[in-house]
């Protein structure tokens, strides 16, 4: 029965505030008004084979330019909202200052968007130096909450990144295919956990895709039958952040 004015208490001390701005709001994880009308939250129509947003519907089986002169390997990108000014702040409050109840506000905003046939939830991995320098994957944050939440295991070790990596921003194509490749290994024995399974790979943001796509050709090369990207928030247009 103490528990309750103890509860009181804190909560005027420490009142939930807006992940974007810090602004108080009514519960944890809940944007002010003015940040949620910010956010563009993204999801059909879109593209069938990387899941771009159009702006109208073309129809079941239509495909982006760019997929169909270049299809990915992966069975589409599902982002919970477009990277933008709060999208952004939300990220950036996650992997730098270490807040990390920004996991599960990312999280309760991507559950919507949780493929039905997921059977194995793999968060895109860190280098062993980055996790040293920073103390935590966000990814592995993010899938961990979403495992709680939708009752999808989550292995954090199946998938490893065994090559440090450039920031990609700035490189073409083809110097990012480069950066990444070889980046990204199969822990021992992964085959056993990963054959003919629907993979759901977790990120924070997705830019430019290379990361995205060297990581799904591993899971594939270690037997998943399917491998779909889910992320907070994703870069629409030409400015790619990766």
């Amino acid at each position: 029965m103490l528990l309750t004015p103890l509860a009181r208490l804190a909560d005027l001390a420490l009142p939930p505030r807006c992940p974007g701005c810090g602004e108080i709001t009514q519960e944890d994880h809940r944007f002010c008004v003015r940040c949620w009308g910010s956010l563009r939250f993204l999801g059909p129509p879109w593209c069938a084979l990387c899941h771009l947003p159009f702006d109208y519907d073309r129809g079941e089986d239509a495909a982006c330019a760019e997929c169909l002169a270049d299809p990915p390997p992966h069975s589409g990108v599902r982002a919970a909202v477009a990277y933008g000014d709060i999208a952004r702040a939300v990220a950036l409050k996650l992997k730098y200052p270490g807040r990390l109840a920004c996991g599960e506000t990312m999280a309760r905003a991507m559950m919507r968007l949780m493929p039905d046939t997921a059977d194995l939830l793999v968060p895109v991995p860190l280098h062993r130096w980055r996790i040293w320098s920073r103390g935590f994957n966000q990814a592995a944050l993010i899938a961990a909450a979403l495992s709680k939440a939708s009752g999808v295991p989550a292995d954090m070790e199946v998938l490893r990144r065994v090559k440090a990596t450039p920031v990609l921003r700035g490189l073409g194509p083809k110097g990012r295919a480069k950066a990444v490749s070889g980046a990204f290994a199969l822990a021992p024995g992964a085959s056993e956990l990963l054959r003919g399974k629907t993979v759901v790979l977790i990120d924070d943001v997705h830019t430019s895709g290379a990361t995205a796509a060297a990581c799904t050709r591993a899971l594939k090369r270690g037997g998943a039958a399917k491998v779909i990207l889910l992320c907070w928030a994703r870069v629409l247009g030409t400015e790619a952040l990766d």
